[in-house]
């Protein structure tokens, strides 16, 4: 075959652009011919039958298409879920014809255009005093001051002990550093408020004095969130997504800190008990949208925030694994991305690891799928090895080096 056709696999600007340049495309049509090459398809949910049959027509017109159920047509069913499929630029044009249409159709081209602007492309993520540069993997190492976490549980339970972890942390690679003080596996049992600040703040304010390295700190209480920023914290990773202290994301506006936000069903106490969802996706990224706005609301800037999925939390093993495999969707929400898989029970059930000191292996493969799917941040307990990791998943990702 003297001109070997071959498929490409252009799923990025970025890599459309590359090949384009690698062709010697003039740069005009580089920029004209990048939105043509990313196909897209959107999901939309409970959309009504004439809005369904509009939008189909609008899309073959464009030259994309859109699914809709059996029964849409005829207007026979009451609703339909709609899948959206074109290019970019399709979906695009779509946004500029529909504000003429009816049926809550000038609503829906506002909400579309804000998912097509969100790149995912996203550099900074900033909290009290830094600003973390995610063009690149940013590695949290775990310290744990707590007695009863499902791995490293009582290893930390003095200064002295902490300080040690930390600076072997460091210096294996630590980006930040998330300080816990309440275990949240499942079935862990509640600490109260006092406890907790007991366990957190010196431990902040030692590390703070040590390390010129960001601090974040895991907890869904804000008056704990309130006491460490004013000790030196950087961040907030909040487990409930703002939701389950209706003052936190005052708090963290306030104090002008970064928040992680995460998806969970339910307190740790009885997250595990329903894990069943009849769309896992969809129910993961409309609560971290819900996180979203809750502290844009409160003031918490769009640059401070990052969404975590929320693996091992209120998730079947089969939902962990389809979490990273489309982690994707997550990252097309524009926000950085948090991924906390290391040594987690889903690892041993695959694996038949029963013991968390048996899952290093399934942790860091779990790190380079995150990583490969959009995934920016990675809590971990083991720092070396996931930042070699991730750095050369990273690398291969995004066709660079490290150096």
């Amino acid at each position: 075959m003297p001109f070997q056709p071959r498929v490409l696999q252009l799923h990025t600007a970025e890599q459309v652009r590359r090949q384009l340049e690698a062709i010697a495309v003039d740069p005009c049509g580089v920029n004209l011919m990048t939105d043509k090459a990313l196909h897209i398809n959107l999901l939309l949910e409970k959309v009504s039958c004439v809005a369904a049959n509009i939008l189909k027509q609008e899309m073959l017109a464009l030259g994309g298409d859109a699914a809709v159920a059996r029964g849409t047509v005829a207007c026979s069913i009451d609703h339909t879920d709609v899948v959206l499929m074109g290019t970019r630029k399709q979906l695009a044009q779509l946004v500029v014809r529909l504000p003429r249409q009816p049926f809550g159709l000038k609503a829906l081209a506002a909400e579309l255009d804000t998912v097509l602007t969100a790149t995912g492309a996203v550099k900074i993520l900033a909290g009290c005093r830094c600003r973390l540069d995610i063009s690149r993997p940013q590695v949290m190492g775990i310290i744990n001051v707590t007695p009863d976490s499902f791995y490293d549980g009582g290893v930390c339970l003095n200064l002295d002990a902490v300080l040690r972890q930390a600076e072997k942390q460091v210096e294996d690679g630590a980006d930040l550093l998330d300080v816990g003080g309440e275990s949240t596996r499942p079935g862990a049992a509640l600490v109260t408020m006092d406890v907790e600040l007991e366990r957190v703040v010196p431990v902040v304010e030692a590390l703070k004095q040590r390390f010129d390295l960001p601090i974040s700190v895991d907890t869904n209480k804000a008056g704990v969130a309130e006491a460490v920023l004013e000790s030196g914290a950087d961040f907030i990773n909040d487990i409930s997504g703002l939701t389950f202290d209706a003052e936190m994301a005052t708090v963290v506006s306030q104090k002008k800190a970064g928040v992680f936000v995460m998806h969970t069903r339910g307190c740790p106490q009885t997250m595990q008990k329903d894990t069943s969802y009849h769309d896992l996706l969809t129910e993961v990224i409309g609560s971290l949208r819900h996180s979203i706005d809750l502290a844009r609301q409160a003031g918490v800037p769009a640059e401070s925030i990052s969404v975590d999925p929320g693996i091992g939390f209120g998730k079947s093993v089969s939902g962990n694994l389809e979490l990273l495999r489309r982690l994707d969707e997550v990252a097309a929400l524009g926000y950085p991305v948090l991924i906390g898989a290391s040594r987690k029970s889903f690892i041993g059930a695959v694996l038949d690891q029963p013991v968390p000191q048996q899952r290093l292996y399934g942790s860091l493969a779990s790190v380079a799928v995150a990583a490969q799917n959009g995934a920016h941040l990675f809590r971990v307990h083991d720092v070396a090895a996931t930042r070699q990791t991730v750095d050369l998943a990273w690398a291969i990702n995004h066709e660079t080096h490290m150096a």
